[in-house]
């Protein structure tokens, strides 16, 4: 059975979408079979592996709201053993749409469950918010990564974040352990990059995994995704896919 695990923080810019694509990339580069689920409306991910998402007529939005099931709408990417549950715009609607469904927090998760002994990883890559669609992603999800950004504020929110966990474990049963905290955008010659790690050692403490791989601010990491392509294809011998597979290899040490 495939493990499910949610990229999240509702603070944009930290990366989550760049460790979606490319940490599935290297799994599957590992002889992993891997699928992404795009369940932010603005389709990053979708679009960081190639796909042209304004032309899409199912996407993860048309499973939420029933009309499809996930198999009809997962799309093969670039690598072997890579797939994608794409998304659009479309799925800005179903916050106000999903609200109204009998037990619809649980809609992902079901739609899951149809699939998820075909792949070793499933990893959401979640909204920059806390909203239903960041809660299906929640119940649905064995564990999540939390990327957090080597910059000034980069613990903001995080109290929230850990909140609303609580709240989905307590209230929902549906208990959502984190996998591991991921510095990104990360240059040790800094000091703040330096500061903002013993900011988050000091504020996770021992209750948390912290990743041993940091991600640096990598500028082929940045062009990759206007090229659709992970960076591991892009540009196989950058700083940025050698962070992502060692950070691949860390993963499946946990295995």
């Amino acid at each position: 059975m495939g493990e499910i695990i949610s990229i999240i923080n509702q603070k944009g810019g930290c990366g989550k979408t760049t460790t979606a694509v490319n940490l599935s990339a290297a799994l599957s580069l590992l002889e992993r079979k891997v699928l992404v689920v795009d369940m932010d409306p603005q389709g990053n991910a979708t679009t960081g592996f190639g796909v042209n998402k304004s032309e899409l007529d199912s996407t993860i939005y048309t499973v939420l709201s029933r009309k499809a099931s996930l198999t009809d709408v997962i799309l093969p990417a670039e690598l072997e053993d890579l797939y994608l549950a794409p998304s659009n715009i479309s799925l800005s609607g179903a916050e106000i749409e999903l609200s109204s469904e009998i037990g619809y927090h649980a809609i992902l998760k079901e739609a899951l469950g149809d699939v998820r002994d075909e792949f070793d990883y499933i990893f959401i890559d979640a909204p920059p918010s806390l909203g239903i669609l960041t809660l299906n992603a929640l119940v649905a999800s064995d564990s999540v990564i939390i990327p957090i950004q080597a910059e000034y504020y980069a613990l903001e929110g995080m109290a929230d974040l850990l909140r609303t966990m609580n709240l989905v474990e307590e209230r929902l049963q549906s208990p959502c352990p984190i996998k591991g905290i991921l510095i990104t955008l990360y240059d040790s010659r800094t000091r703040l990059a330096r500061d903002v790690q013993r900011e988050v050692e000091r504020f996770f403490g021992e209750r948390e995994n912290i990743f041993r791989t940091r991600i640096p601010r990598n500028v082929r990491l940045a062009e990759a995704p206007s090229h659709g392509k992970p960076c591991i294809t892009y540009d196989p011998e950058s700083t940025g896919t050698g962070a992502y597979m060692k950070l691949a290899a860390e993963i499946l040490d946990m295995e």
